[in-house]
């Protein structure tokens, strides 16, 4: 009963499989130009493999936990890849999605609950942390490397404004999970390393910590900087601007299309 008990645990979960079949197919139908709205196809294809890179996300933390000694990560689902089965639902999934829509910002939210005092060792509660962020720098790997590979050749030009912007979300996501913010995945990488004190002082403002930072980039000018950064960046691993916009335009289909990006040509 144990072993089946368990296996139920890390079974993968049917509304895991269902978005990424979806991004699947509206993928395919980005490529083949098969879809009669390719902006609605680039919609459903972007928006289902956030939502993927969301969950691995998660299950990279609760996976790593889980070898670290919390072994209570199983039951509570978070090895399934199920988002319904976080802790902050609303945190992890709605609200980075709503800012994709909104403003094309990728960053995924804390969502499974570690039992941290089951983990000795401050590397270990350390790489908890940082397994989120290293998953979205995986997947900004795999997003950009056509670009920085020169393997475009034959590939869509929907497709390629699609992936562009993808790399755009996975990009902005590592990097702002890794900030020191007190919320965040990358305060969580030092925390372990702080004394007592500190620690105490700064706990009162770890759920405000996000808030935070979404409202520092509805600031103009901070959002200027930051983007400009991401764009440079994202120019060193061979994605334009000029395709990341239009990826980000195509995306956001029930607006009137861009004619410099060539769309309804």
């Amino acid at each position: 009963m144990a072993t089946l008990s368990a296996r139920s645990e890390r079974r993968i979960s049917p509304v895991f499989l269902g978005i990424a079949a979806v991004t699947a197919v509206t993928g395919w139908a980005t490529w083949t130009d098969f879809a009669e709205q390719p902006g609605l196809a680039v919609f459903l294809f972007v928006t289902g493999a956030w939502i993927v890179s969301l969950c691995l996300h998660e299950y990279a933390h609760a996976r790593t936990a889980l070898h670290s000694g919390d072994i209570t990560v199983g039951a509570k689902g978070y090895l399934t890849l199920n988002p319904l089965k976080y802790t902050h639902a609303l945190l992890s999934i709605v609200l980075p999605v709503l800012f994709v829509i909104l403003g094309g910002i990728g960053l995924p939210g804390g969502a499974v609950f570690i039992e941290r005092s089951r983990i000795r060792g401050r590397w270990k509660h350390s790489l908890i942390s940082a397994a989120g962020p290293l998953t979205n720098v995986l997947f900004a790997v795999v997003c950009t490397a056509p670009f920085w590979l020169d393997a475009l050749d034959g590939v869509p030009r929907d497709f390629r404004y699609a992936l562009a912007f993808l790399a755009l979300l996975q990009v902005t996501a590592a990097i702002l999970n890794f900030l020191p913010v007190p919320g965040l995945d990358g305060y969580g990488v030092i925390e372990p390393w702080l004394s007592h004190g500190v620690r105490r002082q700064v706990e009162p403002f770890a759920p405000f910590g996000l808030l935070f930072v979404f409202a520092l980039l509805w600031v103009p000018s901070i959002n200027g900087v930051f983007f400009d950064a991401i764009y440079a960046l994202l120019e060193g691993l061979g994605i334009s601007e000029f395709d990341s916009y239009c990826g980000r335009d195509l995306y956001r289909f029930w607006q009137e299309a861009n004619p410099v990006c060539g769309f309804g040509a």
